[in-house]
Order: C-alpha cells, then sequence, then structure tokens
C-alpha cells in the first residue's frame, strides 16, 4: 500500500512568496527554503519584514488568489489520485493553501497555522509538529504504509531519503549537487514514470 507524498510550492503551483515579492516589491521575500534550510528562521525574518512594511493576511492572499497551478499540475496529480492514494505535505499555512486546493481539486493537504491578529497583522505560525514532512511520512509507514515522496527544497529532502523512493522535481543546480543519489526530473511525465517504477 502506497501514500505518494509530495510538496506543494515548486512542485504544484508557483511559490507563494516569490509572487508576494514581486506583486509587493520587497525583493528580498523572493528568500524560500530553496535558501534556507531552517524554515523557522526563515518564517521569523518573512513576518518581521512583513511587519516593518505594514502587510499582513490580506494582501498575502490578494497575491494568492491570483496564483495558478504550474501548467499539467492538476492533470498530473489527477492521474495520481486515480492510482493511488496522494497527500501533499507542505510547510505552508491553511490560510494560503485553501484557495490553491480548489484550483488543485481538493486534494488532501497537511499543512500549519498562521496566528493572526484582528487587524490581520500576521503575528506568528503554529508548526503541526517538529520536522512536519519527516514526521509525517514516518507515521504513515509506521501504520503500514509505504512511501514515495517529491520535492524541491532543503526542507523536502527528509521526506523524499525516508521512503521506499523519492524525486527531487525542479529543484535547484545546488540541492541537485549536493544530493547526486536522488533522482532529479523537470517535467510532469518523468516524475509520473519514476513513481509508477516504484510502485511496480
Amino acid at each position: 500500500m502506497y501514500i505518494i507524498c509530495l510538496d506543494l510550492e515548486g512542485v504544484l503551483v508557483p511559490e507563494i512568496w516569490i509572487a508576494f515579492a514581486e506583486a509587493s516589491g520587497i525583493p528580498e521575500l523572493k528568500r524560500t527554503t530553496r535558501d534556507e534550510p531552517d524554515y523557522d528562521k526563515l518564517m521569523t525574518w518573512r513576518l518581521g519584514v512583513l511587519k516593518e512594511h505594514g502587510l499582513g493576511l490580506k494582501e498575502i492572499q490578494e497575491t494568492i488568489a491570483k496564483i495558478e497551478p504550474i501548467p499539467g499540475a492538476k492533470e498530473f496529480l489527477d492521474e495520481l489520485r486515480a492510482m493511488t492514494q496522494v497527500i501533499i505535505i507542505s510547510d505552508t499555512f491553511e490560510q494560503f493553501a485553501t484557495p490553491l486546493m480548489k484550483k488543485l481539486g481538493y486534494p488532501t493537504i497537511f499543512c500549519n497555522s498562521l496566528e493572526v491578529a484582528p487587524n490581520g497583522e500576521i503575528t506568528g505560525f503554529q508548526m503541526r509538529c517538529a520536522q512536519s514532512k519527516l514526521t509525517t511520512v514516518k507515521a504513515l509507514q509506521s501504520i503500514g504504509y509505504e512511501t514515495i515522496a517529491s520535492g524541491d527544497s532543503y526542507n523536502d529532502l527528509a521526506m523524499i531519503k525516508a521512503g521506499k523512493a523519492g524525486f527531487l522535481f525542479k529543484s535547484t543546480d545546488k540541492i541537485k549537487a549536493d544530493n547526486p543519489d536522488l533522482p532529479a526530473f523537470e517535467t510532469y511525465d518523468e516524475l509520473m514514470a519514476a513513481i509508477k517504477k516504484a510502485m511496480d
């Protein structure tokens, strides 16, 4: 019994923070988990930048409303979900992910939650559990599932390496060079073929 575990941003939808950096004209917000392995450090820094510029949840959600899935993502996901169980495991937040899940046909997602003040200021964030991606795949394995995972960033590596098979997808040259043991793909067709082969 397999469960496919996929990252969200960079794999199925564009990076939310990069889109918001462009929309808000704050280039430093383009920094993502592809650049910073420590997610808590990255998010704390982002919240500081938002506060400095007087920006909150409403402004980010306005940008997210305009984001469309990466071309081919929904079709890839639909085909995968017809074959086996799929869970998106993301370090994003439910307040960001919900509108994107609608565009992807409401797949299952495990993510985190933002703490938002009445005035819309994002005051903090609540991670679902420590090392959420690795912890989740280990929990799935403990109840009898084999996991196959794919992602693009530093925070996906533990999840990718912990399963029966794991693949980098649309990752950076540095992450690929640092992890030569992990197959790396650029197209959904390649990733689908690798997943099917791993399930045989």
